[in-house]
């Protein structure tokens, strides 16, 4: 059995500040707007908050890219609004936890403006420079959001890589002076009062000694083979879990691409002393990515369930800020919205691993669809867009390749209610609403007895009273093609969750007394679409 921790048996809550409610009218979400939605939240269930982030930044992807990382970015306060919501969580019995970003900074952050000055100063180290190889660029890899993952600066002669954007350069960690920033910008967050991190792109952060090509034919090769999960990557993690982390009682929780299972116990197990747990991916990079198959769904929750269990710990979710909302892409957005929210939910809640769920998730919100590339904010959407174009892609072609696939379609304001811009702002949005927020939001929600955000709070509550579906083990059942059963089973206790992943009417007898679902119960031996259900087994 796996040790007990209150980051086991936490709910997590990702709120996405600049899209979740605007208290200034300025069309951007703010801390005070969070501070005002506190009781919404404590209402729910949930126990923890993760901000992402909330830093001084020139926003050329939406904080991810940081300029100061002890000061707040004016769009949504000021330091004292933050410690005013630190306090208010607290007093609610909430934990926050912010989002660490040290994979890399922003251009304008002062270390790389120091940094690309000369090539002798001190900050130059801080980065990650090179000299160029026969007039291209040191060597062959390809960006995230851009073709290559190369900048060249003219002033100095030389290429700085980013793994991301060109203004988001990469920390050179085997720089002891950068680690030892690190440890100091995590202490003073700690000192203020915070519960735990979740550390983006954190396994990207060691790159292979010498730079070496990636192996394929082409100028850009965008692989992560030679800078995600080095060695030295877990070296990092344990010295800052050594220097820093095993000195608080506090949640980490890792954004780490590519995993396998034992690349997540690497990361997660306690005699590691690394992290407490890491995202999983995999099987939200397989439905967005490939498409809606239950049996490759059931497939890979089911090796993380029984791979993780007793070795390491997992932060599960099917819905965040750079993915699509699992109702939209898995599920059925059309004619079983509401049944199907409430499928996910229960998947979501009765896995093994703390589950993080998304803002807007617990009330049904779908994927947010726009009509022109203007309307876009991702820089990944509109980068590849421009690129495609520029290389002679007829337009609205590359148009719908870039909006199938846009991180906006997650992240657009959250309906408070059916009042104008879903009562997100007075102002003008800085992207737009989803206009199904008429019908769809948290006001009717709370009116539902029978609602998403209702049934959200029920689930959340078993979970938290039934050690089993927290600690207990993973065990599938065997069951129809549609249907993903398993039973959680952890001393004298039983429960098996019943889960029909289609829109076709399953034969399946359900065994023990119903605790929860989310169709009305009647004596009968068949699953409805997207009928779910959890079961105590006597």
């Amino acid at each position: 059995m796996s040790k007990r921790a209150w980051w086991k048996e936490a709910v997590a809550y990702q709120i996405y500040p600049k899209s979740f409610y605007d208290s200034n009218g300025d069309g951007v979400g703010d801390l005070p707007g969070i501070i005002a939605k506190l009781d919404v939240l404590k209402t729910l269930g949930v126990d923890v908050l993760w901000l992402t982030p909330v830093y001084a930044s020139p926003e050329v992807d939406n904080g991810y890219d940081i300029s100061d990382y002890q000061a707040i970015n004016p769009r949504f306060g000021t330091m004292t609004d933050f410690e005013h919501l630190l306090a208010e969580a607290h007093r609610r019995g909430l934990k926050v936890i912010m989002d660490l970003v040290v994979n890399h900074t922003s251009d304008q952050h002062p270390w790389f403006v120091e940094s690309r000055q000369s090539r002798d100063n001190p900050y130059r180290d801080y980065y990650i420079w090179r000299d160029g190889k026969e007039g291209r660029e040191p060597n062959n890899w390809g960006g995230h959001f851009t073709q290559s993952a190369w900048s060249f600066d003219a002033a100095t002669g030389q290429y700085y890589l980013h793994i991301f954007s060109p203004q988001q350069p990469d920390l050179n960690w085997e720089n002891p002076v950068v680690r030892q920033e690190v440890r100091r910008i995590i202490e003073w967050w700690l000192d203020k009062g915070i519960d735990g991190f979740r550390l983006d792109a954190i396994n990207l952060i060691a790159k292979a000694p010498g730079l070496p090509d990636n192996r394929g034919e082409g100028r850009y090769i965008f692989s992560i083979e030679h800078f995600c999960n080095q060695p030295r990557f877990h070296d990092y993690m344990q010295e800052l879990n050594r220097a820093v982390f095993a000195r608080h009682d506090m949640l980490t929780v890792g954004e780490c691409a590519d995993l396998k299972v034992e690349d997540a116990i690497a990361v997660s197990a306690p005699e590691r002393g690394e992290l407490n747990m890491a995202f999983l991916f995999e099987h939200t990079d397989y439905y967005n990515m490939v498409g809606k198959d239950a049996q490759k769904l059931k497939e890979i929750l089911t090796r993380w369930q029984q791979g993780l269990h007793g070795r390491g710990w997992a932060g599960i979710a099917f819905n965040n800020h750079d993915q699509p909302r699992v109702v939209s892409c898995f599920g059925d957005d059309s004619h079983y919205r509401v049944e199907s929210a409430k499928l996910f939910a229960t998947l979501l809640l009765t896995l093994e691993g703390t589950p993080f769920l998304f803002q807007g998730e617990e009330i049904g919100m779908t994927n947010a669809v726009y009509a022109t590339i203007e309307e876009y904010n991702d820089v990944q959407t509109v980068n590849l867009y421009r690129e495609w174009v520029a290389a002679g892609e007829d337009p609205q072609a590359a148009f719908e390749a870039v909006r199938a696939t846009s991180r906006d379609r997650g992240r657009s304001p959250y309906h408070w209610s059916a009042a104008p811009n879903a009562g997100f702002t007075t102002g003008r949005p800085w992207i737009g609403v989803n206009p199904n927020y008429i019908d769809i939001n948290l006001e009717a929600n709370l009116a539902d007895p029978d609602s998403i955000f209702h049934y959200y709070r029920k689930m959340i509550a078993l979970r938290k009273a039934t050690p089993a579906l927290i600690y207990g083990e993973f065990i599938p059942q065997e069951a129809p093609t549609q249907l993903y059963v398993y039973q959680r089973v952890h001393a004298d206790q039983r429960y098996q969750i019943v889960l029909n992943l289609s829109d076709e009417t399953v034969e399946y007898v359900c065994a023990g007394r119903r605790l929860i679902g989310n169709y009305p119960e009647t004596e009968k031996q068949r699953l409805q679409p997207y009928e779910a259900g959890v079961f105590a087994l006597e």
